[in-house]
């Protein structure tokens, strides 16, 4: 299946956790999981796009897709000042640029 721009645009995918290591926790990276990106070679198409998490008071706190994780389609963003908070793990984030 190939993904062309005009289906990247407005896709939504899930936020599924925050980049960690054993010790340590990054609530600037997330890793989201798109439904219908299922390879490393599809996931590498997004890297550069931006994506909006909604919060339930109405403000959007952006991130950039900076690369692909893991080899099953799920991708790295890096959002500005302290992230997101951890009501947003398991919610829906939306590709918007």
């Amino acid at each position: 299946m190939t993904i062309n721009k005009l289906e990247i645009l407005g896709m939504e995918g899930t936020i599924s956790n925050y980049k960690r290591g054993r010790h340590t926790v990054h609530p600037k990276h997330c890793i989201i999981i798109f439904s219908n990106i299922k390879t490393k070679k599809e996931a590498n198409k997004l890297i550069g796009r931006t994506v909006v998490w909604i919060t339930s008071t109405g403000k959007e706190l952006k991130g950039k897709i900076t690369r692909s994780h893991g080899n099953n389609g799920a991708v790295r963003a890096h959002f500005k000042k302290a992230g997101v908070p951890g009501q947003a793990l398991g919610t829906r984030v939306k590709i918007i640029k």
